[in-house]
């Protein structure tokens, strides 16, 4: 039997839902504006400047992304006309291949960077008090550890 949401819940469920995605398309539209690389590359770059020695196999670049080994081999071919990342063969793996953060790539994040820092503050940060912030991150690590449990992945 369905449990159909009721008023409150329906309401919290759409101001949710509209909430992250204007959030997210704010965020998106301004870094596109200002560095000219959508998010996914972004956040690429992010993982790949915080990886040791900056490289990163590319199955980890799909599972920390949530993302098809496909779509990041994608990504990561633009990223590399770039000059922001380039590709060597994992020693331990034939078939296996790195993808390695370059002092260009390095150079375009921190360029980035402060724009992005500036619209998550002006788009979300600031738009909350700092109590509301704090229940937001609990909130959503709530989330983020129901969604990530073994019995939830798919």
């Amino acid at each position: 039997m369905t449990r159909w949401l009721n008023d409150d819940e329906q309401r919290s469920w759409r101001a949710f839902a509209q909430a992250t995605r204007l959030v997210n398309d704010r965020l998106d539209r301004d870094l596109m504006h200002a560095a000219g690389m959508p998010p996914t590359y972004y956040e690429l770059l992010v993982l790949l400047s915080e990886a040791p020695r900056r490289t990163l196999r590319m199955s980890e670049l799909a599972h920390w992304t949530r993302s098809k080994p496909s779509r990041i081999s994608h990504a990561v071919n633009k990223l590399e006309q770039s000059g922001w990342v380039r590709r060597e063969h994992y020693e331990g793996d034939r078939r296996g291949w790195l993808a390695v953060l370059t002092d260009e790539g390095l150079a375009a994040l921190e360029a980035a960077a402060p724009r992005h820092v500036e619209s998550v503050r002006e788009h979300l940060i600031d738009a909350l008090t700092p109590e509301q912030f704090r229940q937001l991150g609990e909130i959503s690590q709530v989330l983020l550890d129901h969604l990530t449990a073994p019995e939830n992945r798919s």
